[in-house]
């Protein structure tokens, strides 16, 4: 098998390998140490000699890398016990355990943030550098967290499950980091919220799917063949999956009409919106202004209202735009994209290239930087004619 298979089935395999491991009797945080221990393995052993289960050779070596280190701290009739414990070698269960883990991880002892980055790194396969990328940290801040949240759960039963709400923000966490194109795991998300809406009637659970399925439905139109970034306004929307808009638009009525906003609601209405306009110029921003005071008043996050400071440009006009984007710390991510933006809409081009360049040089992946990058210098040019 070839580096590029292996590791997509590596990243497929490892939940439900985690699970099994998980519902024999393991200790999560231990689990999760001989999981990775038997991915290294597998990485080492698998391109001279794949083996025909995958599945059951890493629950295999996993179980077994956990009961050499449990047997390291173990009392000698407990090592006894746990050898005589060890199941035969054989294909591994089909049971889909993706789902409860992302519960498992939710776990009381833990801090929201610190479940959302452990169920990322234990769950979704993320690296630590892509998580920390997710959270706008520095790795090394990220790999403490992830090493503080495994200490705390060290030794704890994970017998009570989490909250709705954390278990939906790994997910949506999930959802963008695929949709970034660094790792594709925006399918797997969306499958995952399809399960918790089909075992939870929610509304909030409805909401995130809805706000998935409308997003991945642009997701062909997002770039150029060349992988450059097109923006939403200049998006082929005739690209656009007709089909998933149609099934988001739906759930999401559904949702609304129970009365039980919630923050992904409120963000899929505004997907929504961006979704039914049949241009760009078309687009109802003062509906969509509407919905970003809804989402603040939910939220108070400062990334929604730089969000709604870009919508109330468009509804009001550029300096109504940045009247708002006044009242935000410029030290916020994209906080010099937008300024950009809304500057070249009102004129001032040497600001607007400027500001392009220093949101070039901030930016959280390529992509991005040479879409700003070339955003200055396509103003530069307009400037020097």
């Amino acid at each position: 098998m070839t580096s590029r298979v292996n590791e997509i089935l590596l990243r497929s395999l490892t939940p439900s390998v985690l699970g099994i491991l998980v519902r024999r009797g393991a200790d999560f945080a231990a689990a999760e140490d001989a999981v990775q221990d038997a991915l290294v393995e597998a990485v080492r052993v698998w391109p001279d000699d794949p083996p025909r289960d995958p599945k059951g050779w890493l629950v295999t070596v996993a179980w077994r890398k956990w009961l050499d280190a449990t047997r390291a701290a173990a009392a000698r009739r407990r090592r006894e016990d746990l050898v005589d414990e060890e199941p035969a070698p054989g294909p591994a269960p089909t049971v889909d355990d993706t789902l409860q883990l992302y519960f498992l991880c939710a776990h009381p002892s833990l801090t929201p943030s610190s479940a959302v980055a452990l169920t990322l790194r234990a769950v979704g396969g993320l690296t630590t550098r892509q998580i920390a990328q997710a959270y706008l940290v520095p790795e090394a801040t990220m790999a403490q967290r992830i090493s503080r949240a495994k200490r705390t759960v060290f030794g704890v039963r994970f017998d009570q499950p989490g909250d709705v709400a954390t278990v939906l923000r790994v997910l949506y966490l999930v959802f963008n980091e695929g949709y970034s194109g660094d790792v594709d795991l925006a399918v797997e998300a969306i499958r995952l919220t399809r399960q918790l809406a089909a075992a939870i009637d929610h509304p909030e659970v409805a909401g995130l799917l809805a706000l998935m399925l409308l997003h991945h439905a642009r997701r062909a139109a997002r770039t150029a063949p060349d992988g450059s970034l097109v923006p939403l306004a200049e998006q082929d929307r005739g690209r656009w999956d007709t089909e998933s808009i149609a099934e988001g638009v739906e759930i999401l009525q559904a949702a609304l009409a129970r009365d039980r906003l919630g923050e992904f609601q409120a963000q899929a209405a505004i997907a929504a919106l961006h979704a039914d306009a049949p241009t760009a110029e078309e687009t109802d921003w003062v509906q969509i202004v509407e919905w970003y005071d809804e989402l603040a008043r939910l939220t108070d996050s400062p990334v929604v209202r730089l969000n709604r400071a870009v919508a109330v440009g468009e509804a009001d006009g550029p300096r109504a735009g940045l009247a708002a984007l006044a009242a935000l710390d410029d030290a916020l991510p994209r906080h010099a994209a937008v300024a950009a933006y809304l500057h070249e809409r009102d004129g001032d081009l040497a600001t607007a290239a400027r500001l392009y360049a220093e949101a070039a040089r901030k930016a959280p992946n390529l992509a991005e930087r040479d879409h700003l990058t070339c955003q200055a210098a396509r103003l530069n040019a307009r400037r020097r004619r």
